[in-house]
């Protein structure tokens, strides 16, 4: 049983396919764990949130169940931009952000402006960056918890009605 891997120039209108990509949040996190993956994968940063609520109005639409009203960050349009890209080439994407309800949060927002399938075991969790435990991780990815999720939004739509709204008084 002999393989054979044919090797040919992409035309115009091609893209390339690489195996996986890994977004974490940290830059200098993101170089050590990529040598542990090696070459199946690419690790790229986040550099934390893309979205937040936004800076001069309230942001929580208080007459529909308190919904927060994102927007993205404007420091992070080319980070988004270089993220969708690396995702569009990936035949799959994890989400390795900080394993706390922050981490969760940034994870969700990622997925939903990357277009990543929630429905898919798309998160990825490790609590020290050493070989080990990052692979042990990367064989086991989970779904996004939503319960974090909505811990961590309910606690920022609280800081921002406090703040807006309280801290003038």
């Amino acid at each position: 049983h002999n393989i054979y891997i044919i090797e040919f120039p992409l035309r115009k209108g091609m893209v390339a396919y690489m195996a996986k990509l890994l977004i974490l949040e940290s830059p200098s996190k993101s170089k050590t764990v990529g040598k542990f993956l090696g070459k199946g994968y690419k690790v790229v940063a986040s550099g934390g949130h893309i979205v937040d609520l936004p800076k001069s109005k309230l942001g929580v639409d208080i007459e529909n169940g308190f919904e927060p009203k994102y927007q993205t960050i404007k420091s992070k349009g080319t980070v988004i931009s270089e993220l969708k890209a690396e995702a569009k080439k990936a035949s799959e994407v994890y989400l390795a952000t900080d394993p706390d309800r922050e981490g969760e949060a940034i994870s969700w927002h990622l997925a939903n402006v990357l277009g990543i399938d929630q429905s898919k075991a798309c998160r990825v969790v490790f609590n020290e960056i050493t070989k080990n435990v990052v692979l042990d991780a990367m064989e086991h990815p989970r779904k996004i918890n939503q319960d974090l999720v909505d811990a961590q939004q309910a606690r920022r739509v609280l800081d921002r009605l406090v703040g807006y709204e309280i801290s003038p008084v």
